[in-house]
């Protein structure tokens, strides 16, 4: 009998989601934001099909010289946040730190999302994603990097949609075991696409085993910032008194995201240190980002508006002021988005060839992000603020309860 009756509190969120969502929409803030949210995703779709249809040379500001824009920085901001999520959260259900237990169900779900956001974005960034996708299965390339990213990323989207299921449906002891696969699909890949820029000889300010390191901290920085911001955005949508051990949840995230703000500040600092000792390529690089033209997208936006101003409002809030921890998270999310697009497109901005004088081209290369482009982006960006918002109503808050006693 006490079977029968768990069984049908855990499958509860499945009977009345859809009534959720219904009334949710029926106010009328909730239902101008979604609106709106849905608006930016249509457009971002539109952008993409317009693009396939007219080809991504006339409808992209990517070119023969620059073929990485935006759009593989949003995609890897995406997919960053996303495996950040689920390693920060999986410290608490995966691993059983209690105290990081009542934020797991939100951030399961919050990583599925932003890692279909992420294939959203590169849906229509390759040419054809389709042929893609199916030669990913009947002609693998096991030498190939990009082979690897997108079948471990597969996985990995799998085994986070499974957990949040089992974890809706209260069944925690198999939501732990598809977790750690979750995990370690999410390190392989997020160290593989690390790789991917790290392998690229060709490119030195890319180059070098510092790369799958620097991603997976740097993942671990940006889901500390989207876990605290979502879960206050939550009680906000929610009309709810956020719970003392929620609240602690948060003052330990917190810790968690000084610590790797700091290491991430300490990478940064001797990324420029070695990076001056070695050839002409990484040094020009290197002195855009200080003096030349991403120098505000470096200074402000990387380091004062993603990292320094976040880092000292953290400090400043203990762990406690819940507003002030959700303003420095908007902010560090703020300053990651411009820290992926600067990483993606400097690594490009230096001609091929340069430190063998061929003098194609007389300075840095430029890259402007088209009007498509930014749409998708936007796109992207509106999938996940629809996805939470959404799924806040269809699953009740996301209300974790103890994870003890095994299956319920």
């Amino acid at each position: 009998m006490a079977e029968s009756v768990s069984t049908e509190t855990a499958e509860a969120p499945f009977l009345t989601a859809r009534w959720g969502v219904l009334q949710a929409i029926r106010n009328r803030a909730f239902g101008l934001t979604v609106s709106i949210l849905s608006i930016l995703v249509i457009a971002g779709v539109a952008a993409g099909i317009h693009a396939k249809m007219v080809g991504s040379l006339e409808a992209y500001g990517a070119s023969r010289e620059i073929p990485w824009g935006i759009l593989i920085s949003t995609y890897v901001f995406f997919v960053v946040t996303s495996t950040g999520l689920c390693l920060v959260s999986s410290i608490g259900h995966v691993f059983g730190v209690k105290a990081l237990m009542p934020i797991a169900k939100r951030s399961v779900f919050l990583a599925v999302a932003t890692i279909v956001a992420g294939f959203f974005v590169i849906f229509f960034e390759i040419e054809n994603p389709f042929r893609m996708a199916i030669y990913n299965v009947i002609s693998p390339n096991l030498t190939s990097n990009i082979w690897w990213m997108g079948t471990l990323y597969g996985a990995y989207m799998v085994f986070m949609a499974i957990e949040f299921l089992l974890l809706v449906k209260g069944k925690y002891r198999i939501a732990t075991i598809v977790g750690f696969l979750g995990v370690v699909a999410g390190v392989a890949a997020h160290s593989n696409l690390g790789a991917v820029f790290g392998m690229l000889d060709g490119r030195e300010f890319w180059y070098g085993p510092f790369m799958p390191i620097y991603f997976i901290t740097s993942a671990m920085m940006s889901g500390a910032a989207a876990i605290m911001l979502f879960t206050w955005l939550a009680y906000k949508v929610n009309g709810k008194k956020i719970e003392p051990e929620t609240a602690r949840a948060l003052e330990v995230t917190t810790k968690v995201g000084i610590l790797l703000i700091a290491v991430i500040l300490f990478f940064t600092a001797w990324k420029f240190i070695i990076g001056f000792a070695g050839g002409e390529s990484k040094i020009m690089a290197l002195e855009s980002l200080l003096t030349g033209p991403y120098a505000f997208n470096f200074w402000v936006l990387e380091v004062g508006v993603g990292m320094v101003i976040p880092l000292l409002l953290y400090l400043k809030s203990r762990g406690k002021n819940l507003s002030l921890m959700a303003l420095a998270s908007a902010m560090m999310m703020f300053g990651i988005f411009f820290m992926r697009y600067d990483l993606v497109v400097v690594g490009q901005i230096v001609p091929l060839q340069h430190e063998l004088s061929v003098n194609e081209y007389p300075g840095l290369l430029s890259y402007t992000p088209s009007v498509h482009e930014i749409l998708i982006v936007l796109g992207g960006i509106a999938m996940v603020g629809l996805a939470f918002l959404l799924g806040e109503k269809a699953f009740g808050g996301h209300v974790s309860e103890a994870h003890e006693g095994g299956e319920h």
